[in-house]
């Protein structure tokens, strides 16, 4: 079975939009900024034998924020430029109850199917409390970046930036 580096999009892979101090996703290429050593920590965890998959709430396209298109330029560009392995979206928003809406472990399971992933030996890297919820239902270890919005929130490890959350997964 394979292990999986599960990492949250907006927040982990690229800068959020912060409106009004909550966090927003870009919703066009030009609004697309990676974050500082987001690269190399795909890079090296895929050397230690992880699988990177991206899995992200982008409820913008329910709400009509967002055209398909443009979340598929974004994620075209993600693919193509980073150590990145598969991208799993949900594009529901709350009120539509589905599966794969973090805080529900959907996404993750369907990529556990998909890629003969070993749930319990893998990680879930966030910044909100949704995906640390979503790794934990999984049987995921849950790492957040740490934020000024998610000071409340519950997971397994803390992490000031992508350096030491690399360093906890290839740690342990």
């Amino acid at each position: 079975m394979n292990r999986a580096v599960f990492l949250d999009r907006d927040g982990v892979i690229n800068q959020v939009i912060l409106k009004e101090g909550i966090p927003c996703s870009p919703r066009t290429i030009k609004e697309l900024i990676l974050n500082d050593g987001i690269a190399d920590f795909l890079a090296q965890t895929r050397k230690a034998g992880f699988l990177n998959i991206v899995f992200t709430n982008q409820p913008d396209i329910a709400r009509g924020l967002m055209d398909t298109g443009n979340l598929q330029g974004i994620h075209d560009f993600l693919l193509k430029n980073l150590a990145i392995d598969d991208i799993y979206l949900c594009p529901h928003d709350d009120a539509d109850n589905c599966l794969c809406r973090k805080p529900k472990a959907g996404m993750l399971i369907e990529a556990a199917r998909k890629w003969d992933i070993n749930l319990n030996s893998s990680f879930v890297v966030g910044d909100q409390h949704k995906d640390a919820q979503a790794g934990k239902a999984a049987g995921c270890t849950t790492i957040l970046l740490d934020f000024p919005y998610n000071k409340n929130a519950e997971c397994d490890c803390r992490s000031d930036c992508l350096r030491s959350a690399l360093e906890f997964i290839t740690c342990s």
